[in-house]
């Protein structure tokens, strides 16, 4: 788990390439689908004219769309049959489970931001805020599978379902996209980028390397487990 000095500074290893590539996948079919989905939602702005035509028409702009969904798809669920063959190999912890002491750790840190308390909350692997937004963004896009699939086939869909499952679907669709959307601007890029603790960049998911130092401040149980050799 312990990598090599690098600029003077203890690295350790973090992130494996697997799950770089698999987050740069993820990435790359989620900007695609922002730029063909919202384009179409938002369609009477210029921009968006613009880039539908850029893109060679509505009818490519559709299926860009559906082709990136699908990869998004394949993504999603290989990051979960992957995480949970881990876990029941005994290979990983299920260390992106909520528990009692996340919420424990929220109000720590509320304490700590209000100078209350003299140290923030010693975190895991993963803090709170962390799996708040794996687990939003993760319901957030087997939601949009499950919609896009109904838009993707509709006359399949309602051979089973009732008709109003169609523009239900739709409304879905089209409104979480946005949601999750604001959640990847708003919360991630702020985190990972303007951070006063990363700033200007969070390098760790580009070379899954991640400093002692910092690794102390944010995830100190962690760090103790790697010390004592406990396998994560």
């Amino acid at each position: 788990m312990k990598g090599n000095p690098a600029g003077g500074e203890r690295m350790i290893r973090r992130f494996s390439r697997l799950r770089i590539f698999e987050h740069w996948g993820i990435v790359l079919c989620t900007l695609i689908l922002f730029a063909t989905g919202l384009s179409q939602r938002f369609w009477h702005l210029d921009f968006s004219q613009w880039l539908i035509l850029k893109m060679g028409g509505i009818d490519n702009v559709r299926w860009i769309h559906r082709y990136a969904g699908g990869f998004f798809s394949l993504g999603l669920i290989l990051n979960v049959v992957v995480a949970v063959a881990g876990v029941v190999r005994g290979k990983w912890a299920p260390s992106m489970f909520i528990t009692k002491k996340d919420f424990s750790d929220a109000v720590e840190n509320m304490k700590y931001y209000f100078g209350l308390d003299d140290q923030p909350a010693k975190c895991d692997r993963y803090d709170y805020m962390e799996k708040f937004e794996y687990w939003t963004i993760l319901m957030g896009g087997f939601l949009m599978i499950l919609t896009g699939a109904v838009l993707w086939f509709p006359i399949l869909v309602t051979k089973i379902l009732p008709g109003e499952i169609i523009p239900a679907a739709k409304a879905l669709h089209s409104n979480e996209a946005l949601l999750i959307f604001l959640i990847n601007a708003l919360w991630h890029i702020i985190n990972a980028v303007f951070s006063p603790e990363v700033f200007p960049l969070d390098t760790s998911i580009f070379t899954g390397y991640i400093s002692r130092e910092r690794m102390a401040r944010e995830h100190p149980i962690e760090l103790a487990k790697l010390d004592e050799g406990t396998p994560e």
